[in-house]
This record gives structure tokens, C-alpha cells and sequence, in this order.
């Protein structure tokens, strides 16, 4: 709901073990969608991308 909290935790060390060790982390790719429902099936499916896939949506993205 607040992506920038989000961020934040992360870079405390609160939050996920993967992130803890990879610090600082840094938002490169938002979207917003209409439901809660909706935002964390989108989250599910681009964890599941390629990383040659999740680059070309970063890339994407910051060009428009």
C-alpha cells in the first residue's frame, strides 16, 4: 500500500531475510492497480520472470 515505506523497512533489515543481505535496496519499477488482490498477483508474476525479462520491464518502464 505505501511503496516507499516499503523501501524503507527493507533498508532497516525488517521485512524479508533476501533483502537483509542486500542492502540498499532501491525501487526501480512501480505499478499501480486498482485492488490489493490485483497488485500482489501482478508482485507474484514478475518474481517469477526471468531476469532478462524483469530488466526489459525496468527498461521499459523508464523510458515512457
Amino acid at each position: 500500500t505505501d511503496p516507499q515505506r516499503r523501501v524503507n523497512q527493507h533498508n532497516k533489515g525488517i521485512g524479508a531475510k533476501y533483502t537483509s543481505t542486500r542492502r540498499p535496496v532501491k525501487l526501480v519499477y512501480l505499478e499501480t492497480l486498482s485492488t490489493r488482490t490485483e497488485a500482489m498477483k501482478r508482485e507474484l508474476a514478475i518474481k517469477k520472470m526471468k531476469r532478462t525479462q524483469k530488466s526489459k520491464l525496468i527498461k521499459t518502464a523508464s523510458l515512457k
